[in-house]
């Protein structure tokens, strides 16, 4: 797409959004009295209006039921989960007995890693990137541990190249074929937090399977954001929050893929009575059986307020579509592109943007690096009512989210930062 510095070219886009009438679903914050520009849903996705219609249903049954709450009516709290299975496989091109709804992320990576990591004396490494999310940093640095096996020997990052900022596919693949003998398992995030980064899920799945490696993915900034077909790529499991472009809620329940191949395996697990058989859970008898599925993997009683939150949010962005959402973000997000460059040509050039302009490789996010006057510009956004967020020592990530942010909104990036 041609783009131009115009308000009136943003204002035309807008009015051809087929996605417009989304934004008037959520709660957009307001400060002083003015709605303000959020393009901060990499972190915290804005709440849906819907959201306390279906907790208000499951408090006044709490209120009216009780305990009873748990069993009466087709909607009731036992098979609450089932209103999540379908509309998420969807979102993360599964099926719906491939993923589950519990817990939050870093517990899941825990579980996942109880299950999939297996160490041998010769093959025992785990690949992930370097500067990951500190979650993964510190799940596989004490998970290691916990099984005796020292972090600084096993684990291998993948770094960017000398004075680069984004991970090229090739060094991970060269990575995993120079460690294929010593390697127990990828486990990567699918889009880095930091740089804005998709990387090549389904390449290096394929790769490291081809050694008999196994492939995990932290999928939270992935999932809502870009289209995923997890079943199709043949990766072992993913692990994903809610909060970010699921718009779910703070700290809201997390998700699990696990491929239908390891279904019937006899793979060792952390267990609770919620993943047993649920025909015959109540019996309370010795001996796990699982639930089939990935419903089998789960540990306690389901945080049900959590997953209203969780099931208002899926509503919206099922009734969207993953591919009408990011046919938007990339219309988005090159008009916030292009008018950062302008804010460039005409500054110097004192910004970098480091997300890859590739589209296969970016979501919604742009991680621009400001080496100078970085958090004066920062405040310069944030005075102007455009929310994004900072990141040490000297990163802006900017997100707009094509289920609540317009290009009129973009255009006002410009606007705040002068261009003219």
């Amino acid at each position: 797409m041609e783009y131009f510095n115009q308000q009136q070219f943003a204002e035309q886009l807008d009015a051809e959004d087929v996605l417009k009438d989304f934004r008037s679903q959520f709660h957009i914050p307001i400060h002083k009295g003015q709605e303000q520009i959020y393009f901060c849903g990499n972190s915290l996705g804005l709440q849906p209006k819907n959201t306390s219609v279906y907790l208000d249903q499951e408090l006044e049954k709490w209120r009216n039921l009780a305990v009873e709450g748990w069993f009466t009516g087709d909607d009731n709290w036992i098979n609450y989960l089932q209103h999540l299975k379908t509309p998420l496989s969807k979102i993360v091109g599964a099926m719906p007995s491939e993923v589950t709804v519990m817990n939050n992320l870093t517990v899941n990576l825990h579980l996942m890693l109880t299950t999939f990591y297996q160490p041998t004396s010769t093959r025992f490494k785990i690949l992930t990137e370097a500067g990951a999310f500190p979650s993964d940093q510190y799940a596989l640095e004490t998970h290691l541990q916990t099984r005796g096996i020292d972090p600084q020997t096993a684990i291998l990052e993948v770094f960017p190249r000398e004075n680069e900022h984004i991970f090229y596919t090739e060094d991970i693949l060269q990575l995993i074929h120079e460690n294929k003998d010593s390697l127990a398992m990828v486990m990567l995030g699918g889009i880095n937090y930091y740089n804005g980064q998709v990387l090549d899920m389904p390449l290096i799945t394929q790769t490291a399977h081809s050694y008999g490696i196994v492939v995990g993915f932290d999928l939270a900034h992935c999932v809502g954001n870009i289209p995923l077909q997890l079943h199709e790529w043949g990766i072992d499991f993913a692990v994903w929050c809610s909060y970010k472009y699921l718009n779910s809620g703070m700290g809201g329940v997390s998700g699990v893929f696990i491929h239908e191949k390891h279904h019937t395996s006899n793979l060792p697990r952390l267990a609770g009575w919620w993943g047993y058989d649920q025909a015959t859970r109540f019996k309370m008898e010795k001996g796990f059986v699982p639930m089939k599925g990935a419903d089998g993997w789960q540990l306690s009683t389901p945080t049900i307020l959590a997953m209203a939150c969780h099931r208002a949010a899926l509503e919206i962005t099922d009734a969207a579509g993953i591919q009408a959402l990011r046919a938007k973000s990339i219309q988005l997000t090159g008009f916030l592109r292009f008018i950062l460059e302008k804010f460039n040509e005409q500054n110097n050039h004192i910004l970098k943007i480091i997300t890859p302009i590739d589209t296969q490789q970016n979501g919604c996010q742009i991680s621009i690096l400001a080496e100078k006057n970085g958090k004066e510009l920062f405040n310069r956004l944030v005075e102007n009512q455009i929310i994004g967020d900072w990141r040490e020592p000297n990163v802006i990530r900017l997100s707009p989210v094509p289920l609540y942010n317009t290009f009129t909104e973009v255009y006002q990036v410009g606007v705040a930062l002068g261009v003219s």
